[in-house]
């Protein structure tokens, strides 16, 4: 990510008006750039590392993506701020790019464990997360305090190294099927 994909990002995020979920944080127009500038300060900070998430037919930007709760010590992290353009929603462009994640998290990381944490009401991800193959390990009550001042209770997954490999077969078979 970089601050020359705030238009881009805008773009992607008017396919659908994703600003106005009430399950995901989405910035609208005015607040993009801020949005990168944190995830940009983040990087640099060696916390988080995000990323666009383009779509290689035609190299649009369709949304983002990061690594986050980087814990080289413990050889973990978690993956989340990911969102994607309405029109490009429940496509094969989420699988791919979680299989690009979690492989390089486990084969060039070598993470021992992945998490994800996402809004108690986004059933849309929840069910995204566990069709990657991770586990729900639970929910952490009254976790989150809003911008909005709504309180969201977190659901939190996981996914562990001896299970990479089977989520890796059933993710390329996945991806196989969809070409």
């Amino acid at each position: 990510m970089l601050l020359s994909h705030v238009g881009d990002l805008n773009e992607a995020a008017a396919d659908g008006e994703l600003w106005r979920s009430r399950v995901t944080t989405v910035p609208n127009k005015q607040g993009m750039l801020s949005y990168v500038e944190h995830a940009l300060r983040q990087r640099d900070s060696n916390v988080e590392l995000p990323f666009v998430v383009r779509r290689l037919s035609d190299n649009r930007v369709v949304g983002t993506t990061r690594y986050y709760q980087i814990r080289p010590e413990h050889h973990n992290f978690s993956i989340g701020y990911t969102w994607y353009s309405e029109s490009v929603q429940r496509t094969a462009i989420n699988t791919e790019c979680k299989l690009m994640l979690l492989q390089h998290s486990f084969e060039e990381a070598a993470c021992i464990s992945v998490q994800w944490h996402t809004h108690h009401n986004n059933k849309r991800s929840q069910a995204a997360i566990l069709r990657l193959g991770a586990s729900f390990e639970g929910i952490l009550r009254n976790h989150i305090i809003l911008a909005d001042g709504r309180i969201r209770h977190t659901h939190c997954f996981s996914m562990l190294d001896d299970e990479w490999p089977a989520s890796k077969a059933y993710l390329t078979e996945r991806l196989d099927k969809s070409c």
